[in-house]
């Protein structure tokens, strides 16, 4: 008899057990890789502290660097994405990989050889999306889309096992930075097997992610002393030491140019990463996937094939969500 009552005991505590509701602060992050032209303006270094920051939603398997024109060599990138992921604590559990200095039609010929330019992030990206499971591995691509590219190039079958969100474009308008400095990527990209999802900057626009805005003052305000205390201290980009992510925004925004009125800028690449965090927050439309020549995008009204543009974001709603994430950091 006492045999059989503990036999129902341990039945039973099973049956409770297996009724609990799983972990979702585990079971429902994404794997991403963060990739990066993190000396260029300052909305790189908040969307990857964000980033870093959210690890109910996110685990951050690496950050790739790639260098634009306004932030100099790959050098001075690596760099500063190595202060972010040192002033939030995460030096060792998230590294930060050397990507492509040059552009797409420059390394494309060279991926045959072991040390190509930007071999570092690319032969990771691969590792990676091969190593993806049950969800695909989401690249939150912030800057040109060189090292995707090369990736998608060097193993095609990495395809199917990767989500692109891609902070870049003025569609349906031509220009914007993160696309002008690597036309060639984009093009290759358009040509693969996979969805490319832009997320529109549109310069001046209530559309884009430009109108995600914050002022001087407002940096001021909310983000004194937020974010953990580092372990060692950093130099900044533009001198003096800091040990924590919030007062390194505010030497970063009083070293920039301010545009609009009021003065302001966009934290473009930080809506990015909160619209994957929550897609309510922006309208997301699929459309015919268009081409990319001469400068231009051209419209394809019977392609199959679908790229998703998001717009119209929640700039109230993704701040709020920005600087109550910082508040929480700064507890840690």
């Amino acid at each position: 008899m006492k045999r059989y009552l503990f036999v129902l005991g341990v039945a039973a505590s099973m049956l409770v057990l297996g009724c609990e509701p799983p972990n979702t602060e585990t079971s429902d992050r994404m794997d991403v890789i963060f990739d990066t032209d993190a000396n260029n303006e300052v909305d790189d270094q908040h969307a990857l502290a964000y980033l870093l920051f959210n690890p109910a939603s996110f685990r951050t398997l690496g950050v790739t660097v790639n260098a634009t024109r306004s932030g100099g060599a790959i050098a001075n990138h690596v760099a500063e994405a190595k202060r972010i992921v040192s002033l939030c604590n995460m030096t060792g559990d998230v590294p930060v990989l050397v990507g492509a200095d040059s552009g797409y039609a420059e390394i494309e010929p060279h991926l045959g050889e072991p040390d190509f330019d930007g071999h570092e992030a690319v032969d990771f990206i691969i590792e990676k999306a091969n190593r993806a499971d049950k969800q695909s591995l989401v690249i939150i691509a912030v800057g040109k889309l060189t090292n995707v590219a090369l990736a998608l190039k060097k193993d095609p079958g990495i395809a199917g096992k990767i989500r692109l969100v891609w902070l870049g474009s003025n569609y349906p308008r031509p220009g914007e930075y993160n696309l002008e400095n690597d036309t060639r990527a984009l093009q290759f990209l358009l040509e693969q097997p996979i969805t490319l999802e832009a997320v529109t900057v549109r310069y001046g626009e209530p559309t884009g992610t430009d109108a995600v805005r914050v002022t001087r003052e407002l940096i001021h305000q909310k983000m004194q002393g937020k974010g953990p205390r580092a372990g060692e201290p950093v130099t900044g980009r533009h001198g003096e030491e800091f040990d924590r992510f919030g007062d390194y925004s505010i030497s970063l925004f009083d070293h920039i140019n301010y545009y609009g009125d009021p003065p302001a800028r966009a934290l473009f690449d930080m809506a990015a990463v909160a619209i994957v965090k929550n897609p309510e927050w922006a309208m997301r439309k699929h459309i015919p996937l268009p081409m990319f020549r001469d400068d231009q995008w051209i419209e394809q009204p019977g392609n199959q094939r679908d790229m998703i543009v998001w717009e119209n974001f929640d700039a109230n709603g993704i701040l709020d969500d920005f600087f109550e994430t910082m508040d929480g950091a700064a507890a840690r």
